[in-house]
């Protein structure tokens, strides 16, 4: 081959390289990217709590400092306001009567309200109208709550009487009991690390689990007899549930 044909095919040669890349980039151009990424390592942790968790208890018992009474007076009639007006003058002799012992304002409320029918045994006709009214009053001297029941049911008539004994300000009782109930948790924890041959660290976490309210003792009063009333005040226990948790040192 001569010299000026080796050119020649070279320059062809050449030129179909050129037109080549350019399709290949036109085709290039016209697809969406592609994105080749390994895959990344993953790894779960999960994690476990560790510590002692134990509950614990107190109690301590008091005797009450306050009583509830409740004293309801009641009214039937033909019609429902011949029972409401019955009621009132009822209700008037014994809030009278109730205050005359030296109950304040304060210590004195509403405890229950109602005026509705009352039907027949087979239930379809109305036979008489029934009207109630209940107080509750806070009684501050529990030793003498037997004379203030003679007063306001021998006196005048309050019927669904009953007696409740409880704590004015019950916190400190709680926190007596609260202290002796993580103290219970602390020897709990303690002999519990001990059997498995571990050591107790700080505190993690303490939960009250003790429900709302006290216990109180309750007295159902009915008609008082001749001689006096007597109404055991005895004792309240407090009781206190934690929970307490601590780590292990």
């Amino acid at each position: 081959m001569t010299s000026s044909v080796r050119v020649a095919v070279a320059a062809v040669a050449g030129e179909s390289l050129v037109a080549l890349v350019v399709a290949v980039g036109v085709l290039a151009a016209g697809r969406p990217p592609v994105f080749i990424t390994s895959p990344a390592a993953s790894s779960t942790t999960t994690s476990i709590e560790t510590g002692v968790f134990t509950t614990g208890d107190g109690s301590v018992s008091k005797k009450p400092d306050t009583a509830f009474l409740y004293a309801g007076v009641d009214s039937q009639q033909s019609t429902a306001s011949g029972a409401q007006s019955d009621l009132a003058a009822k209700a008037a002799k014994l809030i009278t009567r109730v205050k005359s012992l030296g109950v304040a304002d304060k210590d004195l409320n509403t405890a229950g309200y109602s005026v509705g029918p009352v039907y027949t045994p087979n239930g379809q006709t109305v036979s008489a109208y029934r009207a109630s009214e209940q107080l509750q009053i806070t009684w501050h001297s529990v030793d003498t709550v037997g004379k203030a029941l003679d007063g306001i049911v021998q006196e005048v008539g309050a019927t669904n009487v009953g007696v409740n004994f409880g704590l004015a300000d019950p916190k400190a009782a709680q926190a007596e009991a609260r202290t002796l109930a993580i103290a219970d948790a602390r020897s709990r924890a303690q002999a519990m690390a001990a059997a498995a041959g571990v050591r107790l660290g700080a505190v993690i976490r303490v939960s009250d689990l003790t429900s709302s309210g006290y216990p109180s003792a309750r007295f159902d009063v009915g008609a008082a007899a001749p001689s006096a009333t007597q109404v055991p005040v005895g004792e309240l226990n407090v009781s206190v549930s934690v929970e307490v948790d601590f780590a292990i040192a």
